[in-house]
């Protein structure tokens, strides 16, 4: 056994060798794109400050009305109400502005109370995006016990006879789950590196499965919404909220599902995550309704296509998503999704798409779409987009490094 130990070391230190080499020439960084990024780090730190300068203590920025130079705010219950300290906290990391590590602490400080908020599965979003990435920038016993109570609240909508966590509550006989969730699901396996309780994992995992059987089609496209009876589990209805149709897909919602599933093979190496995030990845990629800058259209099956919304928002989500499963799949995949990453990159970098220096609210990213049958936050910025997209850039520049 001793002499077979010897022989393999060697062979294995070839093969990581190899391993490493393949993945330097896969994910060779462009050096036009890295000064870009760095210009964006820069320029989204002014627009903070604006955004910062808008804001009424004990608020939120949603998005911004552009006509009416009106900025849209929520009370930290909302679902968005994490992105803005997080974003901060990306950026503060990037330019080491004190005075966004001020705005975001302070921002922590009138969200933590929602770590007792058991009326909503955005936890995920509202707490992870927000104290996770404070521990991050300035780890605090404070700020680990919010994110455990925070991942306590949120296993409280998990109901093990449906083998998900409820979504929105409804008063009508029905359990209601949404793509979304899949982005909620990280702060539960934080809480079980943090704990050691294997609970959050357990119920991460069983989330995780049941939206796999549930919310695809053959083609690996997602619904949006799934309605489950809460009396015996069996999957009632298949529809959209956000989306176009019922059996449309929402580009979001698609988005939400490559980041979600690449988040769990991250998280527990089970290859069958992998394989669902690729067969994401390529439904997204492979579909003939992708333009070719790579932002796509609200819905890939919007009406009006080629003049359709396109959604920064979704493309942002991709691009952070894609940066991270080129990491952990196959040399030809990797090339594609590293690539189509720095496309959707460049192109929102683009003033298409990036706000001027003191526009925008404040916000980053300009057309973004947010419930678009609602006809509520139609081609506007919105606090997510820019975190996702920061947080894209961030991934980016890890690869050069």
């Amino acid at each position: 056994m001793t002499v077979r130990i010897k022989l393999l070391a060697p062979l294995a230190m070839v093969c990581a060798l190899y391993t490493s080499s393949l993945q330097a020439q896969t994910f060779k960084t462009d050096p036009a794109l890295l000064k870009t990024i760095n210009k964006n780090f820069t320029d989204a730190d002014a627009q903070y400050k604006v955004l910062a300068g808008r804001l009424k203590p004990d608020r939120f920025p949603k998005t911004y009305y552009a006509d009416k130079d009106s900025l849209e705010t929520s009370a930290s219950g909302w679902w968005c109400s994490g992105f803005y300290s997080g974003t901060a906290l990306y950026l503060y990391q990037q330019t080491k502005d004190m005075a966004l590590l001020a705005d975001a602490n302070k921002s922590l400080g009138y969200l933590a109370k929602e770590q007792y908020n058991k009326g909503t599965h955005d936890l995920g979003f509202m707490m992870y995006c927000s104290f996770g990435n404070a521990m991050k920038v300035e780890p605090k016993d404070e700020y680990k016990q919010i994110l455990i109570n925070s991942a306590k609240s949120l296993s409280t909508r998990f109901n093990p006879k449906m083998g998900v966590i409820k979504s929105w509550n409804s008063n009508k006989p029905e359990y209601l789950v949404i793509i979304d969730n899949m982005m909620n699901l990280e702060l539960l396996f934080w809480a079980t590196h943090a704990t050691g309780d294997s609970s959050y994992y357990k119920i991460a995992v069983a989330h995780a499965n049941t939206t796999m059987k549930n919310h695809f089609r053959p083609d690996y496209s997602s619904y949006h919404v799934v309605v489950y009876d809460p009396e015996t589990g069996a999957v009632k209805e298949r529809r959209t909220a956000q989306g176009y149709a019922n059996e449309s897909a929402w580009a979001r919602g698609q988005a939400w599902g490559l980041y979600g599933y690449t988040t769990l093979y991250r998280e527990t190496k089970d290859k069958k995550y992998l394989q669902q995030a690729n067969h994401i990845a390529k439904f997204i990629l492979n579909n003939p309704n992708l333009p070719a800058d790579k932002i796509p259209y609200w819905d890939f099956n919007a009406p009006n296509i080629p003049n359709a919304l396109r959604d920064a928002s979704a493309a942002a989500v991709m691009s952070s998503a894609l940066l991270e499963l080129c990491k952990y799949t196959d040399a030809a995949d990797a090339k594609t999704y590293f690539k189509v990453a720095e496309t959707i990159l460049r192109n929102l970098s683009a003033p298409k798409y990036k706000a001027a220096a003191g526009t925008n609210g404040g916000f980053i990213l300009k057309h973004s779409v947010g419930h678009f049958p609602n006809q509520t936050e139609i081609d506007v910025p919105l606090t997510y987009a820019d975190y996702y997209f920061v947080e894209a850039m961030l991934r980016y520049k890890n690869f050069a490094k």
